[in-house]
């Protein structure tokens, strides 16, 4: 039977089909999952694609915390009076430095005074007998939930140097935060809300301001969004007039097809994508922000727990509890800051320091205690500690010899929840809490084991800028601190 001829007009007439359909496919995957349907699971997002957006993104391995709270202590708190006791230290107390002050590690030596003892009283607590200062009596109700990492250290004395480190792991401006990686990494599970929210403080900005929640050379859709400290956090949530919601609806359909009209001239412009990805956020967030935002609906014991209406609380309590209704609703990453560096001690440590304790200690436990009790805690990673710790010596300031100087060479940080194994100590300070002798952990690894706990891995988490593969934990290899982990 003589089969019917086909010619090269029907051959690609009813080849056509296919054709469209595999491209359409691959474009529908890559809009609708934020990937290239044939990317690898190497490097997320992938790279090259030219999709940056917040959409939920795979983990390369199975993660314990599927969001951060970051409690940043601005100033560099001081890791022997607050944490790591130093008997020896005590006791020294007006004795000069018994070594070569040079040792000390900062810029000068001519302000480095005698050796200065604690100023708090040490207690242990919890069945973990973790010691901590009696400026904290909250905090150490929580001391069974703790990682204390006593073992950290840094790269630069200097205030602005070490923030650029312990935020983007660069000693200089212009690199993405670790909040900023997360997300680019993640996404987010809330559509309708930022993925990466910043509490400041109405004292004002901390040292080196919006620097410390860039993007960087990240597509800028991933840098923090700052919520204003008194008011209303976000200006213009509600329309100016009321109306029809078809009305409104009309409206952002028409802008959005005007949107994409423009963007398809304008191809892989991220400034452009940014801009028209948070005008769409801010629509959504007129339906969902304000709900988020109520303190209202929390109960008086929970609004007393925190401190909210209370001295000196009352700030940091509200942006604590602020913290968990929006990890709670799916935002990924939440940092708190103070003003300036209220840590910053070079005068007066005793009682500049119990000043900070007073404004943080009840809202912090608060914190804790909240998401412990809700479950949430399984799954949120909240982050304590500052830029770098202080000295065992005093530091001269005219006639007094009351603060403590910058140290680079040891600092403590704690992590709760998220996976992270609670009453553990971890790493050791020398006699005088001055300088690491045991379990070293960098910025890099303190970056590596946050990233690893939210099921990332430092390595496959990159962007390729100028043909570098750029990573926020650089080029030498970090260690993840698996010892920390449950």
């Amino acid at each position: 039977m003589n089969q019917p001829t086909q010619s090269r007009r029907d051959f690609f007439a009813r080849t056509s089909d296919g054709l469209l359909g595999a491209a359409l496919a691959q474009m529908l995957g890559a809009d609708f999952f934020g990937q290239s349907a044939t990317a690898s699971d190497d490097a997320l997002p992938p790279h090259g694609s030219g999709i940056y957006d917040l959409t939920p993104k795979p983990v390369h391995h199975p993660a314990t915390a599927k969001s951060v709270i970051q409690l940043f202590m601005n100033g560099g708190p001081s890791q022997m009076d607050l944490f790591d006791p130093k008997p020896l230290l005590g006791k020294m107390d007006g004795q000069p430095y018994p070594g070569n002050v040079e040792e000390i590690g900062n810029t000068g030596t001519s302000d480095v005074g005698v050796m200065l003892g604690g100023k708090y009283k040490f207690d242990r607590h919890g069945e973990s007998g973790m010691w901590m200062a009696d400026v904290l009596p909250h905090t150490a109700q929580m001391a069974d939930d703790l990682c204390m990492i006593h073992s950290m250290w840094t790269d630069h004395p200097n205030h602005d140097n070490a923030l650029y480190k312990i935020h983007s792991g660069r000693l200089f401006m212009g690199y993405p935060t670790l909040g900023a990686w997360t997300v680019y990494g993640l996404g987010s599970e809330n559509q309708n809300l930022p993925a990466y929210v910043v509490l400041s403080d109405p004292l004002g900005l901390p040292k080196n301001g919006t620097r410390n929640w860039t993007a960087g050379f990240l597509p800028p859709v991933y840098q923090g969004t700052p919520f204003r400290p008194t008011g209303s956090p976000i200006l213009n949530l509600k329309p100016q007039f009321d109306q029809p919601d078809a009305v409104t609806e009309t409206a952002r359909d028409l802008l959005k097809q005007l949107d994409q009209h423009h963007r398809n001239d304008r191809q892989y412009d991220a400034q452009l994508d940014a801009r028209i990805q948070s005008y769409g956020l801010a629509a959504r967030m007129q339906l969902s922000a304000s709900e988020a935002l109520d303190l209202s609906g929390e109960t008086a014991e929970t609004l007393s727990m925190y401190g909210v209406g209370a001295a000196p609380t009352d700030s940091f309590a509200r942006r604590c509890l602020l913290a968990r209704r929006l990890v709670e609703r799916g935002v990924r990453y939440v940092q708190i800051f103070l003003e300036e560096q209220p840590w910053d001690s070079h005068v007066d440590l005793e009682d500049n320091h119990r000043a900070a304790c007073e404004r943080t200690d009840r809202p912090v436990a608060a914190l804790l205690k909240d998401l412990k009790r809700s479950g949430m805690l399984d799954s949120t990673l909240v982050i304590w500690g500052g830029e770098f710790g202080r000295t065992p010596t005093s530091q001269r300031s005219g006639d007094l010899y009351t603060g403590r100087d910058h140290n680079m060479q040891a600092f403590t940080s704690w992590m709760a929840g998220g996976g992270i194994k609670g009453g553990t100590s971890y790493g050791k300070t020398d006699e005088f809490g001055h300088k690491v002798i045991e379990d070293p952990v960098s910025v890099h690894d303190f970056h590596a084991t946050i990233l690893h706990a939210l099921g990332l891995h430092h390595q496959k988490l990159f962007f390729n800028r100028s043909g570098l593969e750029e990573r926020l934990t650089g080029v030498q290899p970090p260690r993840v601190v698996h010892e920390i982990l449950a």
